[in-house]
């Protein structure tokens, strides 16, 4: 690859990463009026049994999208000439309909799986139809950012669905509060559907001789399932510890630790930033089998996101007490959980940016250890859970367990992709600078300070002066010139553009 075109595939990466991460910004704006409105007003046990059904819809969406998120750039980028694009966009999105159709019917007639505490109404049941729409957004959304569109994206996933789900939660509670929440849920999943549709006919058109063919489908169902399963198991390390906890703690405990997931998820919007524009730069390059161009793509992307997830996290888990606080006094005991979800994030970017590349390159092997993560996640998940009722510390403890046993899996993970991807492509990948300490320590000492102030001093002043501290070191001694092409808007041409 030449030098031009390395500067504008990372071009192209900072493009898609800022325009991300402000949409992390209004996810950020958004999120918080939801957890507030649903803990304030439907309750933890509500929010507990909504975060349950929530798990497995959404997992059964991501198996319907059969790893299209992922998969699609291949497709496109290898049939580019021989097929018209929106053909295959629409073969997917036919398979992603029959699939998530069945799945919904499944549930809608199997509830149980859905509400392990057993309560529930036919209002209730209705979030089915969020499987088949999800797993349909998924593909447009991944068709328009092989073209390098994630303002779609952004506009979907951080503007109409976040700020449908919040709005709608309020508004359903003065008139079924006893379904609010899944039906505002649903709500959020089909306006984020139109969201992406609209742009979709726009950059692509409509289909041209374009017919259901079943032997194509079916050999598209084969290809694609090392895929869907990746990302299925990748997507289910954080959630397996909502559904466990489903099944072995009371709802007002999967309430309170759903909200610290929802938090600790902010920084985890700060790697999938990235993830619609690493898909397509890695297929290209692997057409010219260019490793070199990948390795140095790897570790850049991966820096920047460790950066951006470390100082986040921090500012998040110092003031945690104060941030649970907000959505209820009920809701401190999860601070703990909190502190170790964040951490949790911090320690997955790594296989998260890894694993960008080994689902092109070695499926199977990818395959295996995200299996045998998400197999460690559960075995150490139960075994802490268990270990706490047996010993009888509070209730809290098991959230708090739950995300320890987390930790450890993405921790172990991480290892285990990095090395194996560095052997494939003969190039090191580690995201890991001492920077990162060096930021981390002033901005810590910041945050203990805040600490002693009242609780909305402490989140008004401390959580910023956290960040601001952590930035200034981290962009001085940490980022040097090809980290700071981040934050420039022109560079790289069209590329870029």
């Amino acid at each position: 690859m030449t030098e031009t075109a390395a500067s504008g595939d990372i071009a192209a990466l900072a493009k898609g990463g800022r325009t991300n991460f402000f949409g992390f910004l209004l996810r950020l704006a958004a999120r918080l009026p939801f957890l507030f409105i649903a803990g304030r007003l439907y309750g933890a046990d509500a929010l507990g049994r909504f975060a349950s059904a929530l798990v497995v819809v959404e997992l059964a969406a991501l198996l319907c999208s059969l790893g299209e998120k992922r998969g699609l750039a291949q497709r496109l980028a290898d049939s580019a000439e021989s097929e018209p694009p929106a053909n295959l966009v629409f073969d997917a999105l036919l398979l992603a309909l029959l699939f998530g159709s069945v799945a919904a019917l499944f549930f809608w007639f199997v509830p149980q799986p859905l509400f392990p505490s057993g309560i529930y109404t036919d209002l209730d049941k209705l979030v089915v139809i969020a499987i088949p729409a999800y797993a349909m957004t998924e593909i447009l959304l991944a068709a328009q950012a092989y073209r390098f569109d994630i303002a779609t994206t952004v506009r979907a996933r951080a503007i109409v669905e976040p700020w449908t789900i919040s709005i709608m939660a309020g508004l359903l509670y003065f008139a079924v509060p006893e379904a609010g929440l899944p039906l505002a849920y649903l709500a959020s999943i089909l306006a984020g559907l139109a969201a992406a549709l609209l742009p979709f006919l726009r950059s692509y058109g409509l289909p041209a001789g374009w017919r259901p063919r079943l032997g194509r489908m079916t050999g598209l169902t084969w290809r694609a399932a090392p895929l869907a399963a990746a990302d299925a198991i990748e997507w289910g390390t954080r959630r397996l510890d909502i559904f466990i906890l489903g099944l072995f703690a009371a709802p007002a405990v999967v309430g309170v630790y759903y909200v610290a997931q929802q938090v600790a998820s902010l920084p985890q919007k700060l790697k999938t930033s990235f993830e619609p524009i690493l898909g397509p730069v890695i297929t290209r390059n692997l057409k010219t089998r260019d490793y070199a161009a990948i390795g140095a793509q790897i570790r850049q992307v991966g820096f920047w996101i460790i950066a951006a997830q470390a100082g986040i996290a921090l500012a998040l888990a110092i003031p945690g007490e104060a941030v649970m606080g907000l959505v209820g006094p009920n809701f401190v005991g999860g601070t703990g959980a909190l502190a170790l979800l964040l951490a949790a994030e911090v320690v997955a970017s790594m296989a998260v940016v890894s694993e960008a590349a080994l689902v092109y390159m070695a499926r199977l092997k990818n395959l295996l250890l995200s299996l045998a993560t998400i197999a460690l996640q559960a075995t150490l998940t139960v075994a802490i859970i268990k270990a706490v009722e047996f010993y009888r510390y509070p209730p809290a403890f098991q959230g708090a367990g739950a995300a320890a046993a987390l930790f450890l899996a993405l921790g172990i993970a991480s290892l285990a992709k990095a090395w194996l991807l560095s052997r494939l492509l003969g190039e090191g990948v580690s995201n890991w600078r001492g920077a990162l300490v060096w930021a981390a320590g002033p901005a810590a000492v910041v945050g203990w300070l805040a600490t002693l102030l009242p609780e909305w001093a402490e989140l008004l002043f401390g959580i910023p002066a956290i960040l601001l501290t952590y930035g200034l070191i981290i962009w001085r001694w940490g980022f040097g010139p090809e980290d700071r092409v981040l934050f420039r808007r022109n560079l790289g041409g069209k590329a870029a553009a």
